[in-house]
């Protein structure tokens, strides 16, 4: 790909974020979030929101090398406590309902060897002045889209073979780029067509009101329960003020909420999960009655029992369906992010339900929201579970089994 392909493509890229990710219009605050080594895709992204009457863009620069040399340095009653500064900076946005654009780009391995209660001890610490502003986006108060950018640590993970850390990053700039239609002649008229064909699966299974899926694979074999008037959802959203948005770019999934009191069974997980700086391979759960009650995980248990360890973790808010035809899991690459890898399988998210996924839901009060069987935590964290051999039956409450997925695609 020549410098002048690599610079257009990046700012059909940037300019999709703010239009379709973000939906960035006139009066607009937005605030990006990106790391230090992705500088000109986010002038292209601050260029592109100014552009469409944005009244201010707000940058919060990432920096891996800063990040853990904080990570094993800093003492730890600062480390575990956020600065007044930044609760500040998350009232402001939430009083002005600013879109988030966050962009990926960090070395999935950049904490490892990090002490794991120092990581839990940070994140605790930072989950206090983020919580008003995560339950606005777990609810779609607040438009949010997050986005993929190449770096030369992350890269390497993906493509060990690469003749050079350069070739390594020029070969996942092409992979994110084909996994978000930039290949393609009319990237948003692609995306429409996508989007589409998303909502007619939603669309099926919200006709069908299943009251629980069976999923059975190899090391799995899990039944899980679904609330009264769940909502399935597909790739596009819209916050209140009636403003659309695409949350993740990639998409692949048409997901829903659990009742996290109906969850029973073995689940597997069947490709790597990068989570707070580290790398957790082979993991297998055991729930009854919604909760976790045995877990392991073959690479980075200790990093998967601290993270079990946080309010909520151990039950399930989200169950999500995706086909191992999709574009992701043909490529055959493993991207070791989970904005990627969750689109390329099945997946179910530890933790946080999402409101919307409930009739209503965004309205109800967290005692409601219990009641409908929805999981409240502090964190919601995917992990995939999906594969060729999945089965997936959706069954009613009369007893009726219908087929969802066979052989880890639509019946």
């Amino acid at each position: 790909m020549s410098d002048e392909t690599f610079t257009e493509n990046l700012r059909q890229y940037a300019e999709l974020t703010v239009d379709l990710g973000a939906g960035v219009g006139a009066g607009d605050t937005v605030y990006l979030q990106i790391g230090t080594d992705q500088a000109e895709f986010a002038h292209l992204i601050v260029e592109a929101a100014y552009a469409r009457g944005a009244a201010e863009v707000q940058l919060w620069w990432q920096d891996d090398f800063i990040k853990r040399q904080d990570m094993l340095h800093m003492q730890e009653d600062r480390l575990f406590n956020q600065p007044p500064q930044t609760e500040a900076m998350m009232t402001y946005w939430l009083a002005h309902n600013a879109k988030r654009i966050t962009v990926l780009s960090s070395d999935p391995d950049n904490l490892s060897g990090v002490p794991s209660q120092r990581v839990a001890g940070f994140q605790d610490g930072f989950q206090k002045v983020y919580s008003q502003l995560s339950a606005a986006i777990s609810s779609n108060r607040i438009s949010w889209t997050i986005v993929g950018a190449a770096s030369p640590a992350w890269a390497q993970k993906v493509f060990p073979a690469a003749a050079s850390p350069e070739a390594a990053t020029q070969q996942l700039w092409d992979a994110i780029f084909k996994t978000v239609r930039i290949d393609q002649p009319e990237p948003e008229a692609a995306w429409s067509k996508h989007i589409a064909k998303l909502n007619a699966k939603a669309a099926w299974l919200n006709d069908m009101a299943f009251d629980r899926l069976h999923y059975q694979a190899p090391g799995t074999d899990l039944t899980v329960g679904l609330p009264d008037h769940h909502i399935w959802t597909a790739a596009g959203a819209e916050n209140p003020q009636g403003d659309h948005f695409v949350p993740n770019m990639p998409t692949e999934e048409v997901f829903t909420v659990p009742d996290n009191r109906r969850i029973d069974g073995t689940v597997a997980s069947t490709k790597p999960l990068s989570y707070a700086g580290n790398i957790l391979e082979g993991m297998h759960f055991t729930f009854k009655n919604g909760v976790v009650t045995e877990a392991h995980a073959d690479t980075g248990d200790e990093t998967l029992q601290h993270l079990l360890g946080i309010r909520g973790a151990r039950s399930l808010g989200e169950v999500s369906l995706v086909p191992d035809p999709s574009p992701i899991s043909q490529s055959g690459l493993i991207f070791f992010n989970t904005l990627y890898d969750e689109n390329a399988s099945d997946h179910m998210a530890l933790g946080q339900a999402y409101p919307f996924c409930v009739v209503n839901g965004t309205n109800m009060t967290p005692e409601e929201l219990a009641a409908a069987g929805l999981n409240d935590a502090d964190t919601h964290v995917d992990f995939m579970m999906g594969s060729a051999d999945m089965n997936i039956d959706g069954i009613t409450k009369d007893g009726k089994i219908v087929p969802i997925f066979r052989n880890g695609d639509w019946a």
